[in-house]
């Protein structure tokens, strides 16, 4: 019996060989040799590309494709550069078609618009872009054999059209205060307006209401990117911006009244209370007997003066050409405010709520951001 247990005793250090032998270190190495792409193949070389940016209109990039050593994937970047760069710090990469695994891209004339004001290609301006192909293989990663030039026409307006816009400085409602700035709202693509008053002092628009946004303010009638503008004196104004051409327009509101449509004339006037919001307080209404019953029609006409001092007349009132009088069931975009393109005495007029007629009322126009302009008619 003992002499059986030193038998296997002394077989052990043979049984452990065998099994360490069998787990022998794993010498795999992953191989990571590549040919860089040799040939780019379009677009050809100094190709001119007046930019639609607005459009979907694109540009294929092509190359040869890049060999792999040991025959599998190779991903591909589009680098781009100005004209006299070396792609040691290119101004754009892109990730190719298919994930990266195409030896193609399509990119957008709104991408290239981006890539030529980071070049410091001005709007309307004409300007070269290198680009090249960066082929990789893990982490080993090859530029083109070749380079060629792009030359790009930019259109007017921002490569970059903010998604939200802010105004803030000492001039404004809102003061200094980042986080406190009024925000603009957007009516159309690309173009941003606010109602609120300037005093005396300096503003600008950013990009965001913290951190380090970018920054907008404008010179006569352009926006132009970076800078402040300085005011003088109190007013009211329509700021209204348009990135998608750089123009920007202040339009100074002197007045606001409630037209009562039966005396074809202002019943009473609005006065500006801050944050996009014109109020009459106490306000007796009392409708117009007619032989037909009692009249309550009415809109708003505001009283603007433009940059170079022209004045004039605007029109606010119903989506609806003509309308029923409203009652506490009707729906709250009865009231929203539409400005009237072709007014007469009677057209797009709202009608007040049969409690109105011989009451006081508070009558509150709101021209703000976060909701339709629109107003409300509250009886005291």
């Amino acid at each position: 019996m003992n002499k059986r247990i030193i038998n296997i005793v002394s077989i052990l250090p043979l049984l452990l060989a065998v099994v360490l032998g069998g787990c022998k270190k794993d010498d795999y190495k992953i191989n990571t040799n590549l040919q860089p792409v040799a040939r780019l193949t379009a677009p050809v070389n100094n190709k001119f590309v007046k930019l639609q940016p607005a459009t979907s209109a694109s540009v294929t990039f092509e190359w040869d494709q890049a060999r792999a050593e040991d025959g599998s994937l190779v991903l591909y970047e589009v680098a781009f550069d100005k004209a006299d760069g070396d792609f040691s710090n290119p101004i754009a990469k892109f990730t190719a078609d298919g994930g990266g695994v195409q030896n193609h891209l399509s990119l957008s004339h709104k991408s290239l618009n981006g890539i030529a004001g980071s070049a410091g290609i001005p709007a309307l301006g004409t300007g070269k872009l290198k680009w090249t192909v960066l082929a990789a293989k893990g982490y080993n990663i090859q530029k083109a054999s070749e380079d060629r030039i792009v030359e790009v026409e930019r259109p007017n307006g921002f490569a970059e059209i903010p998604v939200d816009v802010y105004l803030t400085g000492e001039a404004t409602e809102a003061g200094t205060d980042l986080s406190k700035a009024i925000r603009l709202k957007s009516i159309s693509n690309g173009v941003f307006e606010v109602y609120t008053s300037l005093k005396d002092g300096k503003y600008q628009f950013t990009d965001r209401n913290s951190g380090t946004p970018a920054t907008y303010s404008v010179a006569g009638t352009v926006l132009k990117e970076g800078g402040e503008s300085t005011h003088t004196g109190t007013k009211v104004y329509r700021l209204r911006l348009d990135f998608n051409n750089t123009n920007a327009t202040a339009t100074e509101i002197t007045g606001m009244g409630l037209w009562f449509a039966p005396d074809n004339k202002i019943m009473f006037d609005l006065s500006y209370a801050g944050n996009g919001m014109f109020t009459a307080t106490n306000q007796v209404i009392t409708f117009k007997q007619e032989s037909w019953g009692r009249d309550e029609r009415y809109k708003f006409r505001m009283n603007v003066k433009d940059a170079d001092g022209n004045a004039g007349e605007e029109w606010v009132g119903s989506s609806n050409a003509d309308n029923s009088r409203p009652t506490s069931a009707t729906p709250l975009t009865f009231w929203e405010l539409w400005p009237i393109a072709n007014n007469d005495q009677w057209n797009y007029c709202y009608k007040f709520q049969t409690e109105v007629d011989t009451k006081a009322c508070d009558v509150k126009v709101y021209f703000q951001a976060d909701k339709a302009y629109t107003h409300e008619v509250i009886v005291l």
